[in-house]
Parts: structure tokens; sequence; C-alpha cells
């Protein structure tokens, strides 16, 4: 099967050199996903929302690419305020508490942009 590449239709995605994800056999890789809204092209402020956003695009991430939420086997969190890790956890659990992933979380000194307050990064592998 040949590598696939999915996008969400960001320009940023060609400026920057990459994809929102790529399948690669019966594995997808999502890369960093920030927790801006595609449909309404804004960055809510509250790290709840951020992160349910992340969570959003990685989904249609994984359904574009053939894959579900289920699917994933690891995660990664970015945080940059270690005051927001019980809130990012939250709708982690909201979204992952029945795959329970291997899952790391880091504290960062910073994002892409300074409003940037979460980012999350997925690797999912085809259930057989």
């Amino acid at each position: 099967m040949p590598r696939r590449l999915i996008s969400t239709g960001s320009p940023f995605e060609k400026t920057a050199g990459y994809s929102r994800a790529v399948v690669d056999g019966d594995f997808v890789f999502v890369s960093g996903t920030t927790g801006f809204d595609y449909a309404t092209m804004t960055l809510p402020e509250d790290v709840t929302a951020q992160t349910r956003n992340c969570f959003k695009t990685i989904a249609k991430a994984l359904a574009d690419a053939g894959f579900e939420m289920a699917d994933i086997v690891r995660a990664t969190y970015y945080i940059t305020d270690a005051a927001d890790a019980d809130a990012v956890f939250a709708v982690c659990g909201e979204n992952l508490a029945d795959i329970r992933p291997a899952a790391t979380l880091l504290v960062v000194a910073g994002l892409y942009k300074p409003e940037m307050k979460v980012e999350i990064e997925v690797t999912a592998k085809r259930r057989s």
C-alpha cells in the first residue's frame, strides 16, 4: 500500500511542508495538532476548548485516513502551563478513556504561537 497524505486543507501545511497525517500501511501518524477550529478559523482562549478542538481535528484526520479513534495506540500531549494539565487530562479522558493508548505529557516553554496552549499528536494502528 503506497504512502498517503491527509490534509486539513490549511495552506500552512504546504508552507511548512507537512501533512496533517500520513498513512503508511496499517499505521497512521497524525501531526501535532493545536486547538485551532478549522470550521470558524479561530483559536479559543480556553485550554479545554482548545483540547476539544485538537481531538475533533484528530478524529477527522483519522476518519479521512480510514481509521477510528479506537485505533490510537500512542498519544503525546504538549502543554505550555502545568496548571492546565488537569483540564487537558479531563478532555483526554472524554476521548480516550476506553482506548487508553500509551501516552506522554510534556510541559514545554511554548508552542508556535503564544495563544496556543496545547498540542496533541497521535499514532494509530489499524485493528485486525
